[in-house]
Parts: C-alpha cells; sequence; structure tokens
C-alpha cells in the first residue's frame, strides 16, 4: 500500500514518513466514521427522489409540481432533516469531548435509526414524518462533528487529506445507491411500498456505523486530552503499526505533548466560556474559526445541495421527461459524484492541495451555473419537443458541475475545518464549521423549490445566483486560504502566525517546571516497561 501511495500523493511528509503507518488498521478506521456521512448522502438522494413518486405524492397530499403550496410543502418535508442537523452538530461538541469520539459516533447511529423508523411507518401522516426527519437529523449532524475529528486525530499527516475526505466520498456513495435505489423502485414496486421500501434501507449506513465503531479504537488525541497517556500511546502504537521506541512515534507523541501543554498553559483548565474568549479573542484562533464558518457557507452556496436533494425535478425542468428518465439520469448523476471524488482523494487532496483545488472548482462550478441558467433563460425546453443541442450541453453541465465540486468545495472544506484548529478547540471549530454548513444546508433546501417555481421561468435566476457565488468564493480562497497539504496538525499555530517563541514563551508565573512533559515521559516508560 506505501509503495502505491508514493505514486499517488506528492509530498514532503510521505517522503520521510515510515511506510509501516500506512497499514490497513487506519482506513477501517476511517470508512468505520464514514458511514455517519454516508446517512446523509443516502438521505438526501432518496427524499428527494421520494417526493417526485406518484405513490407518495398522492399518500401525503403533494400537488402539481409547479405549485408554490406544494413547493413549500417538500421544502419542509426536505429541510426538517437540515434543522434536526443543526441542532445535532451544536450539540456534538460538548458530548464528544466529555464522553468520547467512538462512543459518541455509536449514539447518533442510534438517532439516525430511530428516526428512519419513524419515516418508514409514517404511512401518508405528516407528523411523524417531520419528527422522523427531525430526529435522524440530530444523529447525522452529530456525526458531520465526530466524524472528521475521529478521521483527523487518527490520520498520519501525509495522507490526512485523503482519510478526511472520505467524508465527502462516502456522502455521495450514499446518494449514488440511493438515486439508482429510487430508480429500481420506481420501476418495480407500486403503491405504498415504492416509497416505503427506500425510507426504510436508508438506515443502513447508521446500522454499520454503530456496529463498525464499536470494533473500533478511541482517538489517541482524544486520550491524550483526558490525560490517558498510556492508553493514548497504546494506540498510537497499534493504528501507526509501529515498535514503542521508534523515532517517528516517539516524536508525534512528544508533538502531542507539546501542543497539548502549550494550550493548557495558554487558557488552564477550559470551560465552555473559556473556549469561547479563546477562540474569539485570540487572533490567530479567530482567523481559523472565521475561515471555517465562511468555507462551509461558500459549499452551500454553490448549489450543490439543491441539485443533490432536486435533481430529479431539474432534471425535468431541463427537457427530460417522465419520472423514470429523471431518476436515471439522477443515478449518472451520483455516479459522476463518485468517481470525480475517488479522483480527487487519489490524485488532489494531498498532491495538487486544497487551495489550489477550490479555486479550480470555483471557476468550473460557475461556468457550469451560468451556462444553465442562461440556456434556461434564452432557449427554456418546451414540452413535447426534442431536447435540442443546447440543452444537452445543459444537461451535461449538471455532471460537469458535479466533478468540479467533488475535485475542490465538497471534501476539501471538510479537511480544511477539521485540520486548521488548535487541539482543544477542534471539537468546537467543527461544530461551528458544521452547524453553519446544516444552517445554510436548510436554508437552501427550503428556499430552492419556491426559487424553482418563482424566479424566473423554469427558475433561470436559481442557477444565476448560484453562479455569482462561485465567482465571489474564487476570490475569497485567492486572499484567504493557505495551503495546509503535509502540514502536521501539531504545526498549523506556525502556519497561521503563532511564532514558537510565543508556543515556548507561554510559561505560567514563576518559571514552574514542564509538568506535562514530565508526567508523559513517566507514563511513556511505564508504557515500554509493560510492552504495551
Amino acid at each position: 500500500m506505501s509503495s502505491l501511495l508514493k505514486y499517488i500523493v506528492k509530498n514532503d511528509a510521505m517522503k520521510t514518513d515510515p511506510k509501516e503507518i500506512y497499514g490497513w488498521r487506519v482506513y477501517l478506521l476511517a470508512c468505520s466514521a464514514c458511514f455517519g456521512a454516508m446517512s446523509f448522502g443516502w438521505d438526501s438522494g432518496v427524499i428527494g427522489g421520494v417526493i417526485n413518486l406518484e405513490s407518495f405524492i398522492q399518500a401525503y397530499g403533494l400537488g402539481s409540481k409547479d405549485d408554490v403550496a406544494t413547493a413549500n410543502l417538500q421544502g419542509n418535508i426536505v429541510s426538517v432533516l437540515q434543522a434536526g442537523c443543526f441542532v445535532g452538530a451544536l450539540a456534538a461538541f460538548p458530548l464528544t469531548d466529555a464522553y468520547g469520539r467512538k462512543y459518541m459516533l455509536m449514539l447518533a447511529a442510534c438517532f439516525t435509526l430511530a428516526g428512519v423508523a419513524m419515516q418508514a411507518a409514517a404511512s401518508g401522516h405528516l407528523e411523524p414524518m417531520y419528527i422522523g426527519r427531525f430526529i435522524s437529523g440530530l444523529g447525522v449532524g452529530a456525526s458531520s462533528v465526530i466524524n472528521p475529528i475521529y478521521v483527523t486525530e487518527n490520520a498520519p499527516r501525509a495522507i490526512r487529506g485523503l482519510l478526511t475526505g472520505l467524508y465527502q466520498l462516502f456522502i455521495v456513495t450514499g446518494g449514488m445507491i440511493a438515486f439508482w435505489g429510487n430508480f429500481a423502485v420506481s420501476i418495480h414496486l407500486r403503491g405504498p411500498k415504492q416509497y416505503i421500501v427506500p425510507l426504510s434501507i436508508q438506515g443502513l449506513p447508521a446500522l454499520l456505523l454503530f456496529f463498525l465503531m464499536a470494533l473500533c479504537n478511541e482517538s489517541p488525541r482524544y486520550l491524550a486530552r483526558k490525560d490517558r497517556w498510556e492508553e493514548a500511546k497504546a494506540v498510537l502504537i497499534r493504528i501507526r503499526n509501529l515498535p514503542p521506541d521508534h523515532p517517528y512515534l516517539q516524536e508525534e507523541f512528544q508533538e502531542i505533548a507539546d501542543q497539548l501543554e502549550h494550550e493548557r498553559r495558554l487558557i488552564g483548565d477550559a470551560n465552555f466560556w473559556s473556549l469561547q474568549r479563546e477562540m474569539w479573542t485570540i487572533a490567530t484562533n479567530r482567523k481559523r474559526a472565521i475561515l471555517s464558518i465562511t468555507l462551509m457557507i461558500c459549499q452551500q452556496m454553490t448549489g450543490t445541495n439543491a441539485i443533490n436533494t432536486y435533481a430529479p425535478q431539474i432534471f425535468k425542468n431541463l427537457g427530460v421527461t417522465g419520472t423514470s428518465n429523471s431518476l436515471l439520469s439522477t443515478g449518472v448523476y451520483g455516479i459522476v459524484k463518485v468517481v470525480s471524488c475517488s479522483i480527487f482523494l487519489l490524485f488532489m487532496a494531498d498532491s495538487l492541495g486544497r487551495r489550489r483545488s477550490l479555486l479550480v472548482s470555483s471557476v468550473g462550478q460557475a461556468f457550469c451555473m451560468f451556462y444553465i441558467g442562461l440556456y434556461v433563460r434564452i432557449s427554456p425546453p418546451v414540452d413535447g419537443e426534442p431536447v435540442p443541442g443546447a440543452g444537452y450541453f445543459a444537461l451535461v453541465c449538471i455532471f460537469v458541475f458535479a466533478a468540479f465540486f467533488q475535485f475542490g468545495w465538497g471534501p476539501a472544506c471538510w479537511i480544511l475545518v477539521s485540520e486548521i484548529p488548535a487541539a482543544r478547540l477542534r471539537p468546537m471549530n467543527v461544530a461551528l464549521g458544521a452547524a453553519t454548513q446544516w444552517l445554510f444546508n436548510f436554508v437552501v433546501a427550503r428556499a430552492v423549490p419556491n426559487m424553482l417555481a418563482t424566479v424566473g421561468a423554469h427558475g433561470y435566476g436559481t442557477y444565476l445566483i448560484f453562479g455569482s457565488f462561485c465567482v465571489c468564493m474564487f476570490f475569497f480562497v485567492w486572499f484567504f486560504i493557505p495551503e495546509t497539504k503535509g502540514v502536521s496538525l501539531e504545526q498549523m499555530d506556525k502556519l497561521f502566525g503563532v511564532a514558537d517563541e510565543q508556543r515556548m514563551g507561554a510559561v505560567t508565573e514563576g518559571g514552574k517546571r514542564d509538568v506535562s512533559k514530565i508526567e508523559v515521559e513517566e507514563h511513556s516508560n511505564r508504557s515500554d516497561n509493560r510492552s504495551v
């Protein structure tokens, strides 16, 4: 595996770090945690297709797809999940700090499963559908915070971008499976089971998340923060596949200890409000928090989740006729997303880098959105007539847009938000970024049906608005986002302007001894003597 990675990943860390650290355990940990991400992708794909099935429309009393009241009802059904995700993301920060990454991911899976069960059993009643989607959202939102933290804290630095970016790959894989599931039930099933089956099987990723996380270890950096140094070192030895006295392992372990000691000297024993003060009153932390929030706003303002969720309706607006045909086009869209995301993670995340990927992605997405908007405005499709050549190119632009999103704004945002903050602020920073993402995801999911119905003929203004946002995002990245590929988590402070002198000089009064280092050494020696 390490020899293959050296051909794919091009950064300094890959050249110098030992090959043993790229063993199977670290990939299993990342993939296990990322089933939480698959739950969101699967749900978005399922609900976008289900609300267009005739059986669901009849059961839940939806009217014409061009009716504003129907657009409002569709928006409510879809967006209540994002509302739950927003609450779950905010709640995840204190809980994952108190109880750990592993067990909170398992609890999130339980919430998702409970919500899925209520959705499947709603039987045409809106109240249990709303409640079920909100409860599912609590689990999905919590997973969106904990998952990137857990993967980042376990991943070797050289492939941290690849492994953290698996979050996005699992989202699009879940969406692809859901798209094709919707297409299958539209052909082979009739009656209520046509929508009950896809609503039920969307619980599969949460089930896998629960059982696979039960087999995984806790994050070594979380254990270190809780002063469980022997456990932290034992976990690090196991996932790095190195002997306890290996220089790389000792260096990484000492970096963890140094970073934690620096933060404790800077702020002491922290509570929620002291962490808020640390985040917003210290310039480098404030900068990273604002960048994380802005990145997540930008990710949603690309319009990607509008297309993900309402793809069948958008394909119909571009001239694809028939429910099954629009669902087929959506399935192909899902395949494009999975393939392009895989290409990004393998060849771009840790080689081309985060910054350049975002710049390229912004340009490509802006072009696609502007073309689609202008096509729908100037030469809209006409019912009963074949799609013109310009229309086919507009359809191609939907797929190209998906590819460009996966080359940058999809996975790169989650990578950056989880890797740039200081260790003690990482859960809060990721929670803040994830909550922002879900808030604007909610706004987009709630607004898009109305925009497609009211912002110009065939909703052409919707695409022009998203295209304009993509242009603005290019300049935001150009001026404000640094490159982080190959930089260890403990070196992010230096990247964001904290000098070594400041780090080493953050000493408590009276020239107090470095108690933490002594404690680490004592625990390390004990661990070595016991041959952990």
